[in-house]
């Protein structure tokens, strides 16, 4: 075996978004915020030379995080991706500056997660090799929850992944860190990038992150209070929604792609009866049906809209009936196919629920005929 093990969620046809995990874990790391990005991204999510499932000979004495980056360019060439966004935690968020100043060309975002430019030189990672040589991981593996976590809390499954890693690839994984130091370079990454500090985590605390923010032209940071240094499984809502908003799956994608199905007008209205009360549903519908799944490319708008109008006539939601009629001639329907869609809901929904959609369907064509007849003249 010559590749990283991975697991790939989400869409073959959506954009890549390849996940690294820190040292001592496995792709169990992203098992609380992987899923609730697969809508709207292929995700790949990979494990460390001799963790989780990935064989043990692909590093050796005196690795470099070049080397790593390297595996996960041959992994994600094996997969045909060429481009991808990447995110990744302490030493795969290491992987991803690497790969964001050396293959710009690669990389279309970078988020940082738990991360650093450096690691606080080398002596202490030559020292954990060593340990590690000599003694195992059994140790080490006793003190992962202080290290990774708040007080009181712990992810079995990731601290089993840490006993059970192979001991001289974990020591070739602390010999990259040893050497790792791009601190020099980071004003040449272009991607846009996203820093993600736990406020309690003591391994990569905030000032390591602001410090690549500083560099980095146009970086964010973002600081989640109550998480130690493995965000993403202390505090996954939090990574969740920064990441969303770094990708693009946010609601101002949603509210782009919201105004250009329904139309400026219909939103304005929505808008303008928004209230305290039906604001978070509001954000719910824009940053989920609009932000997420209307912009999967798996399927077009025409039949996305087919798709809507069928469900909306099963139900007998005449109201977004009428509103999604109009969506179905913006995304491209003609009447006739709009048409024929309903006639085939007249078989699988009932003749009376057609009957009742047809009226309505009627009504809003026909205001568009008449809307087209004033402008023609």
């Amino acid at each position: 075996m010559t590749l990283l093990h991975h697991r790939a969620d989400g869409p073959a046809s959506a954009p890549p978004l390849l996940l690294g995990p820190s040292l001592g874990t496995s792709y169990a790391l992203w098992d609380a915020v992987a899923p609730e990005l697969s809508p709207t991204h292929r995700v790949i999510r990979w494990d460390l030379p001799g963790h989780g499932g990935s064989p043990a000979g692909l590093l050796g004495p005196k690795a470099t995080v070049a080397d790593l980056a390297g595996l996960v360019l041959t992994l994600a060439d094996s997969l045909g991706i060429e481009r991808f966004a990447y995110a990744g935690v302490s030493l795969g968020g290491a992987v991803g500056l690497h790969l964001a100043v050396h293959h710009p060309d690669r990389v279309t975002s970078l988020a940082a997660i738990c991360s650093s430019a450096h690691f606080g030189g080398s002596a202490r990672w030559e020292e954990r090799a060593e340990r590690v040589r000599r003694e195992g991981l059994a140790g080490l593996a006793d003190t992962a929850d202080a290290r990774w976590f708040t007080t009181g809390f712990t992810v079995p499954r990731l601290v089993r992944d840490h006993r059970e890693a192979d001991p001289a690839s974990y020591a070739a994984c602390c010999d990259a860190l040893a050497a790792f130091d791009l601190r020099d370079l980071l004003d040449r990454i272009t991607a846009p990038t996203l820093l993600v500090a736990g406020r309690a985590d003591p391994a990569t605390p905030p000032a390591h992150l602001r410090e690549i923010a500083d560099a980095v032209p146009g970086a964010a940071l973002v600081e989640i209070p109550g998480a130690s240094h493995l965000a993403p499984a202390e505090r996954p809502e939090a990574v969740l929604t920064a990441l969303r908003a770094h990708l693009g799956g946010d609601g101002r994608r949603g509210m782009a792609v919201r105004r250009e199905v329904l139309g400026d007008a219909h939103v304005d209205r929505a808008q303008a009866r928004q209230t305290a009360f039906t604001a978070r549903f509001q954000d719910f519908i824009t940053r989920y049906a609009w932000g997420e799944i209307w912009t999967d490319p798996t399927l077009s708008r025409r039949e996305r809209s087919m798709i809507t109008l069928t469900a909306l006539v099963a139900h007998g939601h005449h109201e977004e009936l009428a509103m999604h009629v109009r969506a179905a001639r913006r995304n491209g329907l003609t009447p006739d196919e709009i048409g024929a869609v309903l006639l085939q809901t007249a078989v699988y929904c009932g003749v009376p629920a057609a009957n009742a959609a047809f009226a309505v369907a009627q009504r809003v064509l026909s205001e568009k005929s008449d809307a087209d007849a004033g402008t023609a003249g």
